[in-house]
């Protein structure tokens, strides 16, 4: 791991400003290899892939639905779309998930994006006493408590898979 220059990382410095402004402690860690997948962060952080909170950013009528996923499985759209009661959900583009969130396909995180995403949480992540999540780049990822991550995104349990 390395210390971030916040300078050099504007994205990480918001998602450490959001946590603080939650009342979290920053947990932000950066590493000097680029972790864009839960099966390249779980293979640094030594934890299993299914305690990856993967931020996937969705289109559903034109707005964004960030989904936070276990790494373990994928999610399915059209079960989510059932339960919600609405249309096709689709997967979002690079520049639409760069537009709504400030971040990177590959290094988004769950907080620290330009405004509030409607949010839905992965029940399965609950299985896993620490999560780690994206945190703003393709090097630095968080780690936080299952409740802590619904609270702080105000996300919506919900089965995805």
């Amino acid at each position: 791991m390395t210390g971030t220059n916040d300078d050099d990382r504007p994205a990480v410095d918001r998602v450490r400003r959001a946590l603080l402004a939650s009342g979290l402690p920053d947990t932000v860690a950066t590493f000097d290899d680029d972790v864009p997948t839960a099966v390249a962060a779980a293979e640094v952080l030594g934890c299993e892939v299914g305690a990856i909170a993967n931020s996937l950013v969705f289109e559903l009528d034109g707005a964004p639905l960030l989904i936070l996923a276990s790494g373990a499985a994928r999610v399915d759209t059209k079960l989510v779309a059932r339960q919600l009661g609405s249309g096709k959900i689709k997967r979002a583009t690079p520049e639409f998930v760069l537009e709504h969130t400030g971040q990177r396909v590959g290094g988004v995180a769950p907080v620290g994006h330009p405004e509030r995403l409607r949010t839905l949480i992965d029940v399965h992540l609950s299985e896993y006493p620490l999560l780690w999540a994206g945190a703003g780049d393709h090097q630095s990822m968080l780690s936080i408590s299952y409740a802590d991550l619904a609270r702080v995104t105000g996300a919506e349990p919900l089965e995805v898979r």
